[in-house]
Formats: structure tokens, sequence, C-alpha cells
């Protein structure tokens, strides 16, 4: 039966649903099989994703760990997978354990524990530590999820970073204004996609933003000084240690302009050239950063900034596929499914991908005014007719649909192109052609 964690005994039995025929096919004894476990709370595109490219593979055998009971797994999914344990915390580390563990004592052996999301990198470390199953482990996890821990661990490293300190109260945040002044950028140290980010450019700001994020011993919050410039992305696969793939894009306009600009549509680009002049320069410094903070294998999301003075400096990195749109757009560029080359990545340790043929982009719409609720899309719909098959993927804003919390809005669309001018001539017309109201 499923069963939902709780307070009553466990027995050492797992739902295990039937299977298809394909993965029947390749389960006889001469074909490896590696049991792997995927810890997925609810199934949403990307993490459907991730276990399609899983499931893909042909070689696993899937068990899944979820808040949702067995009945509303996809029902697709629920074919091609050999276990389901229900958990009630997917970040609860002890919880992840005792899944893991009924996953051992029904297979025998977990020979991966993954989960895409980053604020599960340290839950799942701690948990494969405590079962002895491979993979990143809670120190290399700890220096990519606390901002804190890892800006000590660069600066260590003779690595570019800003001046930082972790705040847990008024007087920790004032004798950082002291030493590099203002403007400050604070952050929760474990956030998650800029979520609570601002800038401060004086104690009234400040002490404002103190009283939203409420520094304490308990939850402390990060403090560093404003870096100006020019704001890109570096993902890197690395196997055992070693980097053995690059991709660079541009964020247009940086994350911290467009949270503090409700209003701004933007952009992130990746060029056709796969590593740009300013992306190769910058590569030494994201090699030493992975080195420093302890990556093997795995894809990782470096953000990182080039200063006026044309000096790089690192912002924050993620053991995990990027967001905004890079993974798909990866994908289109190369023509693969980049999920699926992720999940090949984590299981066997290896990576192919064939030559970059395309830019692409993805434009985000955001709204206009302080309604709650879209009343007016405006231009969109002329502006996909006009760039044709360039728009290779659209989720339009819709009216009627409530106003969007996160900073990604109302909707987007990816463009693909052979050229990179091609690909930024596309995102210009979508982003400065269309118009998103709120009432």
């Amino acid at each position: 039966m499923t069963r939902p964690l709780t307070n009553q005994p466990l027995t050492n039995r797992l739902d295990c649903g039937p299977r298809s025929p394909s993965l029947r096919a390749v389960s006889g004894p001469k074909a490896p099989k590696v049991n792997v476990v995927f810890v997925a709370p609810y199934f949403g595109a990307n993490i459907l994703h991730c276990i399609q490219g899983l499931i893909g593979l042909g070689t696993v055998r899937l068990g899944i760990v979820t808040h949702e009971p067995e009945e509303r797994v996809p029902e697709a999914l629920r074919r091609r997978i050999s276990g389901h344990f229900r958990v009630v915390d997917a970040l609860n580390a002890d919880q992840l354990i005792v899944a893991a563990r009924a996953f051992q004592r029904e297979w025998g052996k977990v020979d991966r524990l993954l989960g895409y999301l980053e604020e599960m990198q340290l839950p799942l470390a701690l948990a494969r530590e405590a079962l002895g199953i491979p993979g990143m482990d809670a120190k290399t996890a700890r220096n990519f999820r606390d901002k804190n821990v890892m800006k000590e661990v660069l600066a260590k490293a003779g690595l570019p970073v800003a001046r930082q300190a972790l705040v847990v109260s008024a007087d920790d945040a004032l004798r950082l204004v002291a030493e590099v002044g203002y403007p400050l950028v604070l952050k929760p140290i474990a956030g998650v996609a800029a979520k609570n980010t601002v800038r401060v450019a004086s104690d009234a700001e400040l002490f404002d933003a103190l009283g939203r994020l409420v520094p304490s011993a308990e939850r402390p919050v990060q403090a560093e000084e404003f870096v100006a410039g020019e704001e890109f992305t570096l993902e890197t696969v690395s196997v055992r240690g070693k980097p053995v793939w690059h991709s660079s894009t541009y964020y247009l306009p940086g994350p911290l302009k467009v949270i503090e600009n409700a209003w701004m549509q933007y952009c992130v680009l990746l060029p056709r050239e796969p590593l740009p002049p300013h992306a190769t320069k910058f590569r030494p410094l994201n090699r030493r950063a992975l080195a420093a903070l302890g990556m093997y294998t795995g894809l990782s999301h470096m953000e990182w900034f080039r200063k006026t003075d044309g000096n790089a400096v690192i912002s924050e990195v993620a053991a995990r596929p990027p967001g905004v749109n890079i993974m798909t757009m990866n994908g289109l560029a190369h023509g693969v499914d980049m999920w699926e080359k992720w999940a090949r990545l984590m299981v066997h340790e290896t990576f192919e991908i064939p030559p970059r043929a395309f830019a692409c982009g993805s434009a985000f719409f955001r709204g206009q005014g302080q309604g709650r609720t879209v009343v007016a899309v405006e231009g969109l719909a002329e502006i996909v007719r006009e760039l044709g098959d360039t728009v290779v993927q659209l989720n339009a804003p819709k009216v009627g649909q409530p106003r969007s919390s996160h900073y990604e809005g109302e909707g987007w669309a990816l463009v693909r192109h052979e050229t990179t001018a091609g690909a930024i001539d596309a995102l210009h017309q979508l982003v400065t052609r269309t118009t998103i109201r709120y009432a």
C-alpha cells in the first residue's frame, strides 16, 4: 500500500506498480540496473520532465518520494515507476532517510538519491551520508546552499566576490556599511531565484529591509556590497571533478533590477556561441570556484558580473540545473532533451551533446499598473505572427489570470534563430511591443 509518513510503525514493503513492457525488456539479467530514488514533492512540469528523463534511460529502476498520494501520480508515470513513498515534508532530511531506507530494504540497495530543486540539496546530501548512498555530501551541499559559507570559501580561495557579512542584528549590517558604504544587497542565506533580495542605499532603507527580513541568530541574513556591471551565467557540467562542458547566458537586465521594477519585461539570451569571449575569459575563475566548493559530478549554475572596469565578480553558484528556461533553451539550441542529459549525468556520470546550432532567448512578460488581475494583453499575438517559426514555444498571458507573485511574470515566449543577432531582434520585438495591463 502507499504509506504516509506518520507515527505508525513502518513495514519494509513498498507499493510496486506494474511496469511497462519497455521497462521489463531492459530488466533482464544482462541489463545493468541502477536503483534510483527521485524526490518529487509535487508533479510540476520540470519535475515530470526529470522523471521522464530518468525513465528514458532504460537501465533505471525508479522510486518516487513525494507529498502526493499514489492516486495523484500521473497515470503514465505510475505504470513506469517501481515504488512510491509518501512523506509529509520532502525538505526534511529525517523523512528522506526513512523513505530511502525503505527502498534500500525493498531493493537491497539505492545507488542514487536525487532531486533537482535547490532547497532539496542539503537534506538530500544529509540523507545520502546517513545511508551510505553515493553523491554530493553535506559539506559540499552546504557550500553551495549557504550563501555566507559560499562567499567565505570563495574568498579564502582568492576568488573575486563581493565583500559581505552574516547579519543577525542591525549592528552587524551597520558595521558592513562602515566598511564598504552604500548600496548594500540583503538576501536570505538560503534563498532561491533572488526571492527576498533587496538593495538598500541609506540607513532608512536598511532599517526598512531589516524590518521585513527580521534577521536573527536562528535566521541570519546575507549582506554584501552592491556590484555594478553586466550580469551573466555560466553553466558547467562536471564529471568526477572535471569540467567537461560550459554554456553562458546574458541576463537582460539583471535579476535585481527586474525585482526592483515590477513593470519591467526582460530577457535571457543564450547566444549561438557556447562561450563568447567574455565567458571564455571568466572560465578559469569558474573552474577554481567549483573546485573550491567541492563540485564532483553535476550541473552547476553560476551567476557573475563583469564590472565597468572589465574585472569579474562571482555572485552565486548553485549545484542544480538552472531556471528561467535555460535548460529548455539549451535543449533547443543543441537539438537534445537537456533533462534527459542531466538524468544520464547524475545516474551514469556521462555527458555528450552535439554542437550548438542555434541561438535562443526567453522573453518574460510583466504588466503595468497596481491591480491583481490581467485585464489586457496587447500586441503579443501580432508579434508572434510576424516572427513566425522564430517563436518556438509560447506561454501567453491571458486576460483574467491573477497577477503572478514571481519575478518571471505572467508568461513567456521562447525564440530560436540561426544567429545571435536574429535572436536578439526577436526578443527586442517581444518585450518592447507587448503590453500587459493589470486592474
